[in-house]
This record gives structure tokens, sequence and C-alpha cells, in this order.
């Protein structure tokens, strides 16, 4: 198969979260035509993900993974000699291929492996909500994410804050007849930026985002309504930090936890370099799919980008990689 083509193919079809059924039925006639089993596991309307196996391993010990879905906008493919571009290149159309090619260089060795494609990644894991509720008896997942070719020893999680103040309206030029919302989620943000945030030994320390803030009617109105968005990118539980948040809102405004994914610690393979992914992925959702291992081409600094894109070594590279991991995962269990 010819790995660039392929990538630039899927690169080419829009799948921004929401409108992946297009990308999952070329995917699903790729797999067909490459002889797999191919079952399309409904999510939400015509949104679906692809399971697919090879004749006579239903159930495989070792499954790949990663999500179709893409991040707006959309952006065609383009090609350098060094470099794929376009939007999915590195997040994860690329990886998909690469999946893809080394699933087939371990069947041309006699080792049957899943693959299965997730939509919702990028929005909520929607798509691997829906498959952890329908586990196929693996006892490896190797999920794919743009990590440079490193392993993972871990991934920071997710909580996502909405901080709320209320207050009374009143003409500007007399503000004492007014309670201000925004003077109220000022104060709360003032507070919750010197919590001092969790480390960890491995993964470092947790961070956070104030990514959005909204509120107030017009500059001549004390306003009545203010609200921010925080994310908090964690490396540990949140039991503590929930309460911190919480505390140092009172009296101020409230704070309302909208998302939460857990911090993880994730399997290793010697030999091969590793890192911290600081930011999530659908393994959390995965969790009756087998034991979690995260690595793949392409760097998270590009993805999400408008120049979004993926070095062809490092897709080759990938491919390899990928079945060295499979191997040794499946080796190791048939010896332990």
């Amino acid at each position: 198969m010819d790995l660039f083509a392929l990538t630039r193919k899927l690169i080419d079809i829009e799948s921004i979260t929401g409108n992946e059924a297009a990308a999952g039925a070329v995917i699903a006639e790729i797999l067909t035509a490459l002889g797999y089993n191919v079952e399309r596991m409904p999510v939400e309307g015509d949104r679906c993900n692809v399971w697919a196996t090879h004749p006579g391993t239903p159930r495989p010990e070792l499954v790949f993974s990663t999500h179709m879905d893409t991040v707006p906008p959309h952006i065609p493919s383009s090609e350098t000699a060094e470099r794929i571009y376009g939007r999915g290149s590195c997040d994860a159309k690329g990886i998909m291929v690469s999946q893809i090619a080394a699933a087939e260089k371990l069947k041309a060795e006699g080792i049957p492996v899943g693959l299965l494609f997730l939509v919702g990644e990028e929005r909520d894991s929607q798509g691997a909500q829906t498959a952890n509720l329908d586990p196929r008896g693996a006892k490896f997942l190797i999920n794919g994410e743009p990590t440079e070719n490193r392993m993972a020893l871990a991934s920071k999680g997710t909580l996502r804050v909405e901080v709320v103040a209320k207050g009374r309206m009143a003409h500007s030029a007399y503000p004492e007849l007014g309670e201000s919302a925004i003077e109220k989620l000022l104060d709360a943000l003032e507070k919750i930026r010197k919590i001092a945030l969790p480390a960890h030994r491995k993964a470092g320390p947790s961070t956070m985002n104030i990514g959005l803030i909204e509120g107030g009617r017009a500059p001549n109105v004390i306003p009545d309504h203010a609200k921010a968005n925080l994310l908090i990118r964690l490396v540990g539980p949140t039991g503590e930090l929930r309460r911190q948040i919480g505390e140092a809102v009172t009296g101020k405004a409230e704070a309302h936890f909208i998302l939460e994914i857990p911090f993880m610690e994730l399997g290793t393979v010697p030999g091969i370099e590793t890192m911290i992914a600081a930011f999530t992925t659908d393994i959390p959702a995965l969790g009756n799919w087998g034991k979690p291992l995260l690595i793949g081409p392409g760097s998270i600094h590009v993805a999400h980008t408008e120049g979004e894109y993926i070095e062809k070594k490092e897709l080759l590279d990938a491919v390899e990689l990928y079945a060295r991991i499979g191997k040794f995962l499946l080796r190791n269990t048939a010896t332990s």
C-alpha cells in the first residue's frame, strides 16, 4: 500500500467531529478490500466506529486504535519531498495509515491484530465510550497520538471548570446601587490562580489555562453576570483540587465541574524513547480494551494548527515501531 497517497486521501475527506460518516465509510471500504472483516459500530446518527479483524480471529489479543475525527477547520492535503500537510496529517489520519500498514506487516508474519478507529476523540471521546461498552477481549491496546514515535510513560488528564458569578445591574454612574459580577469573578479567579497545583514525579506539574471569560452587557451597565472557563491538565486525583477551587470561589462565585478525564500511567516497551503526553486521549474511555500503550508519529506541537504536517520518514518508521511493539507484547504474553 502507498502510505503517502492513502494519508492524503484520508486528509482530503472532511471529518471534523460530528462529520465522520464519510471518512468512516471510506476506511471501512479500504479495510474490506484488504481482506478484513469490518464492522461499523453505531455511535450517533450516521457516525460509526470502524472495527476490523482478520477472518478467523474475531477477538485478537492486540488492537491498534486511533481516531478519525479532526478539529476545525478542514485543510486539504499537500506534500513536499519530506512532509505531508493538511488537517489530520498527524492528528491522526497519518497515524491511522501507519497502523493499517503495521497490521498488514504483522499479517504477513501470521500475527493477526485488530483495528479500532473511533469518532469523537476531539470533543468528548463519544466513540471510545461506545466501544468500551462492547469490548472484544483484547489484552493490549496500542493507541495512536502524535508523540514523535516516542512511547508515553503517562498522559495528563483534564478537569474543565466553569466559574459563574452573579451580580445586580445598575447604572454605571451609581455603582453603589448595583453589584458587579465581573469584579466578583476576577476576585474568584485571583484566588484560584494562587492554588498550588499538584505535581507528579514522572509527569511534572499540573497546568491551568483560563481559556474563556465573558460577561456584562454594556460599558455603562454594572454587570449582573460573568463566567470563566478553565482547563486544568491533571497529574493525579482531583478530590483535593476540587475542594480548594470550591473554597476559593466561596462568597464570590460558583464552580461547576464540567468534564474530568483522569491522569493515566501507561505501559512501555524496552528500547523505545519515552515522553510524557501533556494532552488527553481516548485511552481513559477504553478501559475494557486491554492494557494501554500510547505512541505515534508526528508532533503534537503542530497538531490543531494551520500548518499541521507529518514527516514522511516518521510515518515509515511508525510502521516498523508498531509491528515491533506488537510482536514484543504478544511474545512476552505467550512466554509469561
